[in-house]
């Protein structure tokens, strides 16, 4: 997997910085300025946003914390899943179904519904 670095600078440089009209509550100076953030890490291809300062300063480090914290989930190793099997019991408690829904059937068929006769 590829090593994306995380630290301020690095996303500065890999990141292309877009400032939006945020909208919603805050008043007028929020509804006039762009105070939105979008940031699109290039490499990646991931997008974050940030709306909710009314400060464009304040939106753009939230948006690079989101950024960072996206990036390290993305490289955080999976850990490889157990085969495991069935347990005994639950493998009578299957058979005894089944046995119990063949009999249903075969039941439908002693009245000469469907037999042919």
């Amino acid at each position: 997997m590829l090593k994306h670095p995380t630290d301020r600078e690095s996303l500065e440089r890999d990141c292309d910085l877009e400032f939006f009209v945020a909208g919603g509550p805050g008043g007028q100076h929020r509804n006039k300025v762009e105070t939105g953030v979008r940031l699109t890490h290039r490499p990646t291809g991931l997008v974050v946003t940030a709306t909710e300062r009314r400060s464009q300063s304040a939106n753009r480090n939230a948006a690079y914390e989101r950024m960072a914290e996206k990036l390290e989930k993305l490289q955080r190793p999976r850990k490889p899943r157990k085969a495991t099997k069935p347990s005994a019991k639950s493998k009578r408690k299957r058979v005894e179904q089944k046995r119990k829904q063949s009999e249903r059937k075969r039941a439908r068929s002693k009245w000469g519904v469907g037999s042919g006769e």
